[in-house]
């Protein structure tokens, strides 16, 4: 075995769990890792300033467990195709390993690689790979229910063997490789760190003991009960269907049946990301249009839309989240859920401009998990009876923020509201106003919309549509 194999990594920054490295390292003696800074991602619309550092941060950390076994990584800048071919012909490479993925840009990218180069597509940043999991008569599911029925009814997730994983990369000196960018550190308030073994940490700590009280934490706003796994999946520096793996154990281990009850959810929330996977794969045309109620009347009012942006709207728990994800670049995703249905049946603002403010600034942004949270949240999406799901966001911050610490902690201003009118704060008589110093109006905002009236319009409008 002497011959020279490309690794081209993609969302999948990672050496544990990774097939498409496995098979590089099974068809030739020197892999060569080259990760390919492709401009048009890197400056599109949607690119996120925070998510390029997470993802630079990533590489820096690679790059370090590369050398640690002898190689290091190649990165290049450009036209994948063209890089690819130039990589190629320098290092005398007989083949391209890499992991598939399934956006509409990405499967337009790999189907050009492919028809010019020899690639093998091995692995998948699904759990499982859109294709696998389908209806009786061939058609993919559109319905989330049936579609995790089927998914859970296939074989159990095997992860691949670690066949050679420590043998020595011996990537050439000679290769020519950009210097990676030393992009500004991640925002003090970023609660995560990037790289493989900081994915490996967050995912030890969640199965501790936090995946036995998912079902009943995950909610809450005023807890840290999630796994904040998100943006180490959306890179691929924790391997999917090592999660799904982990997933199934912590149910097969759980003391029980409540424990087992919440890592059952947790692991259903990962089959919603395979859900949303497929779905961009299979209907592209989601990525910018309605997958149902094609001619929802949408107000699209620019200062409503730019109140909800700076988190004043005069809903503490709609204006918490969005000042969080100011701060943290992350958002909660319940809280996620709060803005998107407020945006969207409240305001009656297109889906569309939410995902987008999403995607310049959510650290774990991703096409699929982003699009497929707005629609079904919009309304628009898969759901067989959408548009009678609105978020009252007085009830959701009372449910999930019972004491207002969530809403206290990014919203400083009403640190001095009483519990009783945290939520409410336009309830407040005048003179309680005038004590606590919260005047709303002025130092707070009035209610943007009376909710009341705004559910009224919002399902006057879908009906229309429908």
């Amino acid at each position: 075995m002497s011959q020279t194999a490309i690794w081209w990594l993609r969302r999948d920054l990672r050496l544990e769990d990774n097939q498409a490295l496995q098979a590089a390292l099974e068809a030739a003696e020197t892999v060569i890792p080259v990760f390919i800074l492709d401009p048009r991602l890197l400056h599109s619309s949607y690119a996120s300033e925070v998510r390029s550092a997470f993802l630079f941060a990533g590489l820096q950390s690679l790059d370090e467990s590369l050398q640690a076994r002898g190689g290091r990584l190649i990165l290049r800048q450009g036209d994948p195709l063209a890089e690819l071919s130039r990589l190629r012909q320098e290092a005398d490479a007989h083949a391209i390993y890499a992991e598939p993925d399934y956006s509409p840009f990405a499967t337009r990218r790999d189907r050009q690689i492919e028809d010019a180069l020899p690639v093998h597509w091995v692995g998948s940043s699904a759990i499982r790979p859109p294709g696998t999991v389908l209806r009786g008569d061939g058609a993919p599911y559109t319905i989330y229910t049936p579609f995790s029925k089927a998914w859970k009814a296939l074989p159990e997730i095997q992860l691949p063997a670690r066949r050679g994983q420590a043998r020595p990369l011996n990537t050439p000196d000679n290769l020519a490789s950009l210097p990676i960018p030393n992009a500004p550190a991640l925002p003090a308030g970023v609660p995560f760190r990037a790289g493989e073994a900081a994915a490996r940490e967050r995912l030890e700590d969640f199965l501790s003991g936090m995946v036995y009280g998912y079902t009943s934490g995950r909610n809450q706003l005023d807890s840290q009960a999630t796994s904040g796994l998100s943006p180490y999946l959306r890179f691929g520096m924790l391997a999917p269907q090592r999660a799904a793996s982990e997933a199934s154990r912590a149910i097969a281990q759980a003391p029980d049946s409540l424990a087992r009850a919440s890592a059952e959810t947790w692991l259903n929330e990962l089959i919603w990301r395979d859900f949303y996977i497929h779905i961009l794969y299979h209907y592209p045309r989601v990525r910018r249009e309605n997958f149902r109620l094609p001619h929802v009347r949408w107000r699209n009012n620019p200062e409503q839309f730019q109140a909800w942006c700076a988190g004043q709207t005069g809903y503490p728990v709609v204006d918490a989240a969005q000042r969080a994800l100011a701060a943290e670049d992350w958002m909660h995703n319940r809280a996620r859920m709060i803005t998107a249905s407020f945006l969207t049946k409240d305001l009656l603002i297109d889906w569309r401009w939410g995902e987008r403010w999403f995607m310049q600034h959510l650290i774990d942004g991703d096409p699929a998990a982003n699009n497929g949270g707005w629609q079904w949240t919009a309304g628009t999406g898969t759901d067989a009876a959408p548009y009678f799901r609105i978020f009252n966001p007085v009830s959701q911050g009372m449910k999930h923020d019972p004491r207002g610490e969530y809403v206290r902690r990014w919203i400083p201003e009403l640190g001095a509201v009483p519990d009783e009118y945290i939520h409410e704060p336009w309830k407040m008589p005048s003179d309680l106003q005038h004590k606590i110093g919260v005047k709303i109006g002025q130092d707070y905002p009035a209610p943007l919309v009376d909710h009341a009236q705004a559910r009224a319009l919002a399902l006057e409008a879908y009906k229309a549509n429908g």
